[in-house]
C-alpha cells in the first residue's frame, strides 16, 4: 500500500523536511535491495539510493512527492545504474586497450633487447681468446686492471692494451647500435 504525502506548509511550515524524511524511511530499503541487484555491490547501491533522495530534494518544487515521488526516485535508480553499467564498460575497454598496448610494446621491447643482447655476446665472441678474457675478467667480474694482471700474470700496460684493443672492436662490430642509442639519448632530453 502506497502511502500518500502531503506537502502541507501552511500548517507546518517544516512539514515539507517531514513529509521527504518520511519518504526517505519508507523508500529507501526497497530502493537499496533494487539497486543492490542491479549492481552487485552495497556500497554502490548504498551511494546511488542516497544520490537519487539528493536529487529528489533538488527537485523538490518540481516533483511532488504525492504523485510521482517513488516512481521519480525508482527512475533515478535505475537510470544511474544503468550509466554504472555504461562507465564501467568504457573503462574495461579502455583498460584492456591499454594493456593490449603495452604488452605489444613489451613483447616489442623483449625482442629488441634480445637482439641486441646476441649482437654484443656474437661481438664478445669474435674477440681474440686473450683480449675476450681481459674484457670479461673487467667488465663482468669487475675487476680492476692491476687485479686481472697479477691474475693473469701479465702486465697492467698489456692489460690496457686489450681492454683498448677490445673495445675499438666491439665499438667497430656495435657502431649501427651505438648510433641509434646516441640517437634516442638525445631525442628523449
Amino acid at each position: 500500500m502506497q502511502k500518500l504525502y502531503t506537502l502541507n506548509k501552511l500548517i507546518n511550515p517544516s512539514g515539507e523536511k517531514d513529509v521527504y524524511k518520511q519518504c526517505f524511511q519508507d523508500n529507501f530499503e526497497r530502493l537499496h535491495r533494487y539497486a543492490f541487484t542491479l549492481l552487485q555491490d552495497n556500497e554502490e547501491a548504498r551511494d546511488v539510493v542516497q544520490q537519487a533522495f539528493v536529487k529528489l530534494w533538488q527537485k523538490r518544487e518540481e516533483v511532488s512527492l504525492e504523485v510521482a515521488g517513488r516512481a521519480y526516485l525508482y527512475t533515478t535508480v535505475q537510470r544511474d545504474c544503468l550509466n554504472i553499467f555504461r562507465n564501467k564498460k568504457v573503462k574495461r575497454s579502455y583498460a584492456n586497450a591499454v594493456l593490449a598496448t603495452h604488452k605489444e610494446d613489451y613483447v616489442e621491447e623483449r625482442a629488441e633487447n634480445r637482439e641486441i643482447n646476441n649482437r654484443i655476446h656474437a661481438a664478445i665472441d669474435a674477440l681474440p681468446p686473450r683480449c675476450r678474457e681481459v674484457f670479461c675478467k673487467s667488465r663482468f667480474e669487475e675487476k680492476k686492471y692491476a687485479e686481472i694482471a697479477e691474475e693473469l700474470n701479465i702486465s697492467v700496460k698489456t692489460v690496457e692494451v686489450q681492454m683498448g684493443k677490445a673495445l675499438k672492436i666491439m665499438r667497430e662490430q656495435l657502431a649501427d647500435l651505438i648510433t641509434i642509442t646516441v640517437i634516442i639519448i638525445a631525442y628523449f632530453k
